[in-house]
């Protein structure tokens, strides 16, 4: 091939500007009508995909925490019930049990049954007693109530509690008096022992 079958050197041609001179640090913007986006590189697509199996992993742990929180408060509710009709049930057996009338018997310091006068406000009064935090006080000795315990006069009081029952029982001492009227919408008029 000879010199002259040689085609002769490309030239570009020169672009038809029909845009004002530009300045050099001026911006050029693309037409988005004319634009074709490239196709994204195999890193970005990896990216892409790995960032939607994170999406998806975070919508399944955040469904299982709400499954998981749900559960949890069901047992709590389930929890709650249980031990709120456990509680009814104690305390409606604890009602059930006590009895409608106890006995009370006077005791002195030593817990050794007295006649009942002793503890009657009344005769207490009558002998220059008086009154005070449930115990009734004659000539320096302190007498009190004894609510369901057993024995006689002169003897030691057995089992039984210082402390008055509900309004809603009767009590009465060994002589049949009562000391407190029970049942229901009725209150104790009687005097308390003291513990």
């Amino acid at each position: 091939m000879t010199d002259n079958d040689r085609p002769p050197p490309y030239e570009a041609p020169e672009p038809e500007d029909d845009t004002p001179d530009r300045r050099s640090g001026s911006i050029s913007y693309q037409d988005p009508r004319s634009t074709v986006p490239r196709p994204p590189t195999l890193a970005e697509q990896r990216a892409r995909q790995e960032a939607q199996r994170r999406a998806r992993d975070a919508e399944y742990a955040a469904a299982a925490e709400a499954e998981d929180q749900r559960k949890k408060r069901k047992r709590i509710m389930i929890g709650a019930g249980v031990t709120v009709g456990v509680v009814g049930l104690v305390a409606i057996l604890y009602a059930a049990s006590q009895p409608d009338e106890v006995t009370a018997h006077c005791v002195n310091p030593e817990g050794v049954i007295v006649d009942d006068d002793y503890c009657d406000d009344d005769y207490a009064r009558s002998h220059g007693g008086y009154v005070s935090g449930g115990f009734i006080y004659i000539g320096g000795t302190s007498y009190r109530y004894n609510y369901g315990g057993t024995g006689t006069v002169g003897q030691r009081v057995s089992g039984g509690s210082f402390v008055a029952p509900s309004s809603g029982t009767t009590v009465k001492t060994g002589q049949g008096k009562t000391v407190q009227r029970g049942g229901l919408g009725v209150g104790g008029g009687g005097k308390s022992g003291g513990s």
